[in-house]
């Protein structure tokens, strides 16, 4: 573990960081104005739940198979080629969003995007080849603050691009327009990280299933990449319900949620801009794992306990007057027999909705600390020439949550209440930090398992 007593970080090289920084925050805007209404490009064709299900589970399965072997082909033949096959076909896929006519339409335009896609895994794979053991969270930190900014501006953009126009297909061109505008980045901003000399000497394979095995079974880089698919499962099981968990606690429609992320969001860039290079200096990759997972252990503990205590506005009449409109609308499918319990009338308050914020806090912190931390250290068991595979592989893992948390986290809400899936998480992700203080022990030592 570095030295406690560092200051900070040594700086990142910004003239080379800068380009991938801004390379990914234009795609992450490109897919984040679409991300908010794929379940109503679903519901508009007379899709079933299920079939919505399918719809949003279509891209993180996709990358499942995808993404390694774009990381893969990455250490092979460089960043910049894999950069921009991977950004011409989240293009194409924008396209056939915004010109679908059918629900196949629709799916096969995420599982294109998703086989394809590996935009994130290589700009990490970038930011990796020009940092160090002593840099590398803060570098992959600036893949998180795009994130952020994007979640930020992305549905604004789409709410504003549903004003201009009714049509769904704005949205999806004005996201074909961004990544456009992310290839041009690449192609002239962007220089190649990844030289000749380091290319094709790991362990890249084209066949996803192995690669994945291959590295899962490395023993101290098998545990990183179990604990990376762990907590991303509770993770988004927790960031898919939220918004049905605020309309069941404290009657939150749009515009809360739209607050609540908003505010979700300015935390995340904060830590991953301000924070993650000078706490990983000062505790350790190992120790900001600890960190992140303690904090969302209490993040996801204090929504749980949430108290049923709508917001002063709240009336429940109006609200399932909203939600009875929107069922005869093109969402309805949506909605489905979902069928939730509203709060009633009479406990309104603001003191849900402040401790809500409270909650996000320390959740918001954790989840921009985990994974670049964990990245980083995946990267200090692996050689330089399998940056992209490892990080490829991590990224399937994620999509693999990504994929099954929503369908298992529903059931337990749907079955047994609003607050059992949160605190069950709680309760997961606690242990989880108690297995790193063993399992990631001596993790940040180069050397033992490139082998």
């Amino acid at each position: 573990m570095p030295a406690a007593s560092a200051k900070s970080p040594p700086p990142l090289d910004r003239q080379r960081a800068l380009p991938i920084f801004l390379l990914v925050f234009v795609d992450v805007l490109g897919l984040t104005v679409i991300l908010p209404l794929l379940h109503i490009y679903a519901a508009a064709f007379g899709a079933t739940p299920l079939q919505v299900g399918l719809a949003l589970a279509a891209f993180p399965l996709a990358q499942l198979i995808g993404v390694p072997v774009m990381g893969a082909l990455s250490d092979r033949y460089g960043r910049k080629p894999l950069l921009l096959i991977s950004q011409a076909t989240t293009c194409l896929s924008f396209i056939m969003l915004g010109l679908a006519n059918s629900l196949e339409m629709v799916i096969l335009s995420r599982v294109v995007d998703g086989l394809f896609g590996a935009n994130l895994a290589t700009a990490q794979a970038a930011l990796s080849d020009i940092t160090d053991e002593t840099n590398r969270s803060r570098g992959l930190g600036l893949t998180g603050a795009a994130f952020g900014l994007g979640f930020i501006f992305g549905p604004l953009l789409s709410l504003l691009a549903l004003e201009i126009s009714d049509s769904l297909a704005v949205p999806a061109f004005t996201a074909a327009i961004y990544s456009f505008v992310s290839i041009l980045l690449t192609l002239f901003l962007f220089k190649e990280t990844h030289p000749p000399a380091n290319r094709g000497r790991g362990e890249g394979s084209w066949r996803a299933p192995a690669l994945i095995l291959r590295y899962l079974l490395r023993p101290a880089l098998g545990i990183l990449l179990l604990l990376m698919f762990a907590q991303q499962f509770i993770f988004f099981g927790y960031e898919s319900l939220l918004g049905l968990f605020t309309l069941t606690r404290l009657g939150f429609l749009g515009r809360g949620n739209a607050l609540l992320f908003l505010v979700i969001g300015l935390i995340l860039v904060t830590v991953q801009l301000r924070f993650i290079g000078r706490w990983s200096a000062q505790l350790g990759d190992r120790g900001l794992v600890i960190m992140a997972l303690a904090l969302l252990a209490l993040g996801l503990a204090l929504t749980g306990i949430t108290p049923e205590s709508p917001h002063p506005f709240y009336v429940r009449e109006l609200v399932e007057r909203d939600l009875l409109g929107a069922r005869t609308s093109r969402t309805e499918a949506m909605i489905g027999e979902l069928g939730i319990e509203l709060p009633p009338n009479g406990k309104n308050s603001l003191a849900g909705v402040l401790w809500m914020f409270v909650a996000i806090i320390p959740i918001s912190i954790g989840a921009g600390l985990i994974r670049p931390a964990l990245n980083s250290l995946i990267t200090q068991r692996v050689t330089p020439a399998e940056y992209g595979s490892a990080l490829g592989v991590s990224s399937a893992l994620v999509s693999a949550a990504n994929a099954a948390a929503p369908l298992i986290a529903g059931l337990i809400f749907q079955r047994h209440g609003a607050t059992t899936p949160f605190l069950l998480g709680a309760v997961l992700m606690a242990g989880l930090c108690l297995l790193s203080f063993g399992a990631l022990r001596g993790n940040e030592s180069r050397g033992k398992d490139l082998v």
